[in-house]
């Protein structure tokens, strides 16, 4: 009898570590491995607001402006050996100011084409799009959320500096994931030539986001999946999720912070950003966007953005 039971225990012990194995797998592939991410276009919480789909031809007067520019191709390799690819342009006439803008997850650099045609069009400044590793034409077969890319961004600032001189002044700008991951890299030891970053519905941390969501798509909690499929981030990509916080490294940060996210952003809470606020220790500013969703920000008003975002970075930039 004890030792019947002793079987059935150790049965559904085996079946439960086949399952969050499977599991594991599972989500690491949807989530962290370089893969199609058809999921996202079904999410309710990407569904763009009124609003926002009004302002289409906005949008596609960005595209056309992207397509009409001769970039540079700026390439180089990271630390561990993932050759990486961006998009560089000079300004249209001879400036020291220098923006580097990071692109959403499962996204590119050319998504980028409206917050690239401000800071170029409208704000006299060279540009630099990375696509990060894992997207676009970069290498890689993970996806990191802005943890590995933020030495791939020390790197990409190097290169600025090389390539435009020391007098380069910089600017860091990333939406959604490349808001994390500007905010990732704030807590890294920065040259003083990155005189401030503007960081767009970023998350927390990645621990914090897919907990997030692996309650809201798949109503399940986090352990052990979360932890688990963590685990095999390590192994895999060379991270896990606790480290991966762009909370912690704001903390570390001495870089004047923007602070912007869309109040109605059900993708990545609203209420992330108001303890990324809260934590960080710099000269900051926190700017809300009524009604909109994750990413919308700019679309939603794109001249109150625009205006926001001059104004704090030209109390940095000379």
């Amino acid at each position: 009898m004890k030792n019947k039971m002793l079987i059935g225990i150790s049965s559904i012990v085996v079946v439960l570590i086949i399952i969050v194995t499977v599991g594991s797998f599972y989500f690491y592939h949807v989530a962290i491995a370089r893969a199609s991410k058809d999921f996202l276009d079904e999410s309710p919480d990407l569904q763009s607001s009124p609003e926002v789909e009004q302002s289409k031809d906005t949008s596609q007067a960005d595209k056309e402006w992207w397509n009409n520019q001769h970039f540079d191709r700026w390439e180089m390799d990271s630390d561990d050996g993932i050759h990486l690819k961006g998009y560089y342009l000079a300004a249209p006439v001879q400036s020291d100011k220098m923006v580097i803008i990071a692109h959403g997850y499962a996204g590119n650099a050319t998504q980028m084409s409206g917050y690239a045609r401000m800071y170029y069009e409208r704000l006299g400044y060279n540009i630099l799009l990375p696509d990060a590793r894992g997207h676009g034409d970069s290498g890689g077969n993970y996806i990191g959320f802005g943890w590995p890319e933020r030495k791939d961004y020390l790197k990409w600032i190097q290169r600025v500096l090389e390539a435009n001189g020391e007098k380069t002044q910089v600017v860091l700008h990333g939406v959604s994931m490349g808001g994390a991951t500007v905010m990732m890299t704030s807590g890294e030891e920065l040259p003083p030539n990155v005189k401030a970053i503007v960081a767009d519905c970023g998350y927390t941390s990645v621990k914090d986001e897919l907990t997030f969501q692996l309650k809201r798509m798949y109503h399940l909690p986090a352990f052990p999946i979360v932890d688990t499929t963590s685990m095999l981030t390590k192994i895999r990509a060379g991270y896990t999720f606790n480290e991966a916080s762009a909370l912690e490294q704001v903390k570390k940060s001495v870089t004047p912070t923007l602070f912007i996210h869309g109040d109605s952003d059900t993708f990545v809470p609203t209420e992330m950003v108001h303890t990324l606020y809260e934590n960080s220790p710099v000269e900051k500013e926190l700017y809300i966007v009524p009604k909109a969703g994750h990413g919308e920000a700019f679309r939603m008003d794109p001249v109150k953005y625009e205006s926001v975002v001059t104004e704090f970075v030209g109390k940095f930039i000379e």
